[in-house]
């Protein structure tokens, strides 16, 4: 019969004890523990038996995988448990990687806490016994919301921990210590690769409520300008004070991204979005222009595309959040814009054709209106796209013409093939009935046939 992680966690340190060792909890699962929230992902760290020991007792319990064996990390198949052993690191370089790692089984729970990042993440718990082992005051930061490193000398080691820091104070709205933030100022993150430094940034867009604190933090500890120039190029661009009073770019940028992260669940692609809102006015920073006493950016939306793009591929090779993205950027003033117009179905039903997310498209326009300091200067549409969604769902369900009904209907298949069924889309975007879309298609073949 399967058990629970929790259940498999105190089966091994059963077996631990026997040999005369210790097993702990560890990390974001005894922080996350005892702020009321245990999270599903548990780790555990074996002291005072020997990996080959722990490999033994692993392979009596299941199907032992080796994660790490070289590094003492360890699982069993079927369970989301992370089994480890203390480790040493030496700094032999500047990346995340440039470690020297080796197994240390008798390190103690001190030696084995001071190697981890902040004293919220420091603190242990006996998987038996359920003692907290607290060595660094975790859980007096705890309580009072403050994220401080452990250990000055190796904190410095990882740059990674900078971004970690920025993540941990967005999803917990905790505030970092002027000690940590000092350090952070003067660690060097270029040597880092981007799939961690992304790995960082969709933790904290995708898990906070107020993902805007994570760069909030990263610009005050002025670590912007290596992986986020683009968004640090908005600080300082003014805006039309009629439109936006709540300040420059920068500052409405990170209120829009508050607000589509309350909204995100209805987007597609989540992380999609997120990124979307946050690149969606990088066009800003190079359109910005004072004319006749007034600020304009006219063009914005297509002259943040290259950014957006740079942006992204900074940090991801993933083709398919890169066209979302762009995508996104692109169309995120046309909803609020048909909109104000009370534009055509037909025009808003183009509109959402062109999105890879027309859900998403709308909330990503409803975050643009929402992010400004004033409710007043907000106009909701919301009952609109409502509505036009709704609209262009129900006409994209019906019957239309497929290019088997042109075949049936006596046309060959030829170069003007796509063509035609390019205008029967149209068509179906007008809201016209198949039947009578496919007979308008047939005499624009014969048209374009002479």
């Amino acid at each position: 019969m399967h058990i629970s992680d929790a259940d498999m966690a105190r089966k091994i340190a059963e077996a631990v004890d026997r040999l005369g060792g210790s097993t702990y909890f560890v990390g974001g699962y005894v922080r996350d523990l005892l702020c009321g929230n245990p999270g599903k992902d548990i780790d555990i760290e074996v002291h005072g038996i020997t990996p080959d020991e722990l490999k033994s007792i692993l392979d009596s319990l299941g199907e032992r995988m080796d994660i790490g064996e070289s590094f003492g990390i360890f699982g069993l198949k079927g369970y989301s448990l992370d089994i480890a052993m203390p480790r040493k690191e030496i700094c032999r370089g500047a990346g995340h990687r440039d470690f020297d790692i080796f197994v240390d089984p008798h390190i103690g729970t001190l030696g084995a806490a001071r190697r981890r990042d902040f004293t919220i993440n420091a603190m242990m718990q006996n998987v038996l016994t359920g003692e907290i082992i607290d060595h660094f005051g975790g859980q007096e930061y705890l309580k009072r919301g403050i994220i401080r490193h452990v250990d000055g000398s190796s904190f410095a080691e990882d740059p990674l921990r900078v971004l970690r820091g920025a993540q941990f104070a967005a999803r917990f709205e905790f505030k970092i210590a002027e000690e940590t933030k000092n350090l952070c100022r003067k660690m060097d993150v270029s040597a880092l690769p981007k799939e961690r430094i992304m790995g960082e940034a969709q933790k904290a867009l995708l898990k906070a409520k107020r993902p805007s604190i994570f760069f909030e933090v990263l610009r005050e500890i002025d670590q912007l300008s290596v992986w986020f120039p683009e968004l640090e190029a908005l600080i300082g661009i003014k805006q039309n004070p009629l439109y936006h009073s709540e300040g420059d770019v920068w500052v409405h940028t990170m209120m829009v991204l508050d607000e589509a992260a309350r909204l995100s669940h209805y987007a597609s692609d989540r992380i999609g979005f997120m990124l979307s809102a946050l690149t969606h006015d990088f066009g800003k920073a190079v359109s910005t222009e004072l004319i006749d006493g007034e600020i304009h950016c006219y063009g914005h939306e297509t002259a943040g595309l290259p950014l957006a793009e740079a942006f992204i591929r900074r940090l991801t090779n993933e083709h398919s959040l890169m066209k979302y993205v762009l995508n996104m950027v692109e169309l995120h003033m046309k909803p609020n814009v048909l909109a104000a117009a009370k534009a055509s179905v037909k025009s808003t039903n183009k509109m959402f054709d062109m999105s890879v997310d027309p859900a998403g498209l709308v909330c990503l326009a409803i975050a643009d209106g929402l992010g400004k300091t004033s409710p007043r200067e907000y106009i909701s549409y919301d009952a609109f796209f409502e509505e036009r969604l709704k609209t262009y769902r129900e006409y994209m369900s019906r019957p239309h013409v497929m290019g088997q009904d042109l075949i049936d209907s006596g046309l060959k298949p030829s170069k003007h093939f796509s063509e035609y069924l390019e205008y029967a889309h149209k068509l179906r975007l007008a809201g016209i009935e198949k039947n009578s879309a496919l007979k308008q298609t047939l005499a624009y073949a014969r048209k374009i046939g002479k």
